[in-house]
Protein backbone atom coordinates (compact mmCIF):
# COMPACT_ATOMS: atom_id res chain seq x y z
CA UNK A 1 0.00 0.00 0.00
CA UNK A 2 2.92 2.15 0.60
CA UNK A 3 4.04 2.82 -3.43
CA UNK A 4 0.31 2.56 -4.64
CA UNK A 5 -1.10 6.15 -5.06
CA UNK A 6 -3.92 7.56 -7.66
CA UNK A 7 -3.55 7.68 -11.05
CA UNK A 8 -5.35 10.76 -11.54
CA UNK A 9 -3.55 13.01 -8.76
CA UNK A 10 -1.00 11.08 -7.05
CA UNK A 11 -3.06 11.53 -3.80
CA UNK A 12 -2.47 8.30 -1.02
CA UNK A 13 -5.16 5.46 -1.58
CA UNK A 14 -6.68 4.14 1.62
CA UNK A 15 -7.80 0.40 1.02
CA UNK A 16 -11.17 -0.69 2.26
CA UNK A 17 -12.18 -4.76 1.96
CA UNK A 18 -15.00 -6.60 1.17
CA UNK A 19 -13.97 -10.34 1.43
CA UNK A 20 -10.62 -11.77 1.64
CA UNK A 21 -8.67 -14.90 1.13
CA UNK A 22 -8.73 -16.72 4.62
CA UNK A 23 -5.59 -19.17 3.84
CA UNK A 24 -3.27 -16.60 2.11
CA UNK A 25 -4.70 -12.73 3.60
CA UNK A 26 -5.05 -12.37 0.33
CA UNK A 27 -7.57 -8.99 -0.80
CA UNK A 28 -10.04 -10.91 -2.64
CA UNK A 29 -13.41 -7.95 -3.37
CA UNK A 30 -13.29 -4.13 -2.40
CA UNK A 31 -11.74 -0.75 -3.52
CA UNK A 32 -9.05 1.50 -2.91
CA UNK A 33 -10.22 5.42 -2.22
CA UNK A 34 -8.59 8.56 -3.20
CA UNK A 35 -9.73 11.09 -0.36
CA UNK A 36 -8.11 13.98 -2.60
CA UNK A 37 -9.35 13.43 -6.11
CA UNK A 38 -12.83 11.39 -4.64
CA UNK A 39 -12.34 8.58 -6.65
CA UNK A 40 -12.68 4.76 -6.08
CA UNK A 41 -10.26 2.25 -8.03
CA UNK A 42 -12.05 -1.33 -7.83
CA UNK A 43 -10.03 -4.47 -6.50
CA UNK A 44 -11.52 -7.49 -8.52
CA UNK A 45 -10.58 -11.27 -7.78
CA UNK A 46 -7.49 -9.60 -5.93
CA UNK A 47 -6.43 -7.39 -8.66
CA UNK A 48 -6.96 -4.08 -8.40
CA UNK A 49 -8.07 -1.94 -11.47
CA UNK A 50 -5.78 1.70 -11.12
CA UNK A 51 -6.82 2.69 -14.90
CA UNK A 52 -8.72 6.11 -15.10
CA UNK A 53 -12.33 5.91 -14.83
CA UNK A 54 -12.49 6.95 -18.52
CA UNK A 55 -10.56 4.20 -19.97
CA UNK A 56 -12.58 1.54 -17.38
CA UNK A 57 -15.10 -0.50 -19.40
Amino acid sequence: MDILACPMCKGDLELNVTDVSDSVDEVITGTLYCKKCDEYYPIEDGIPNLLPPNLRD
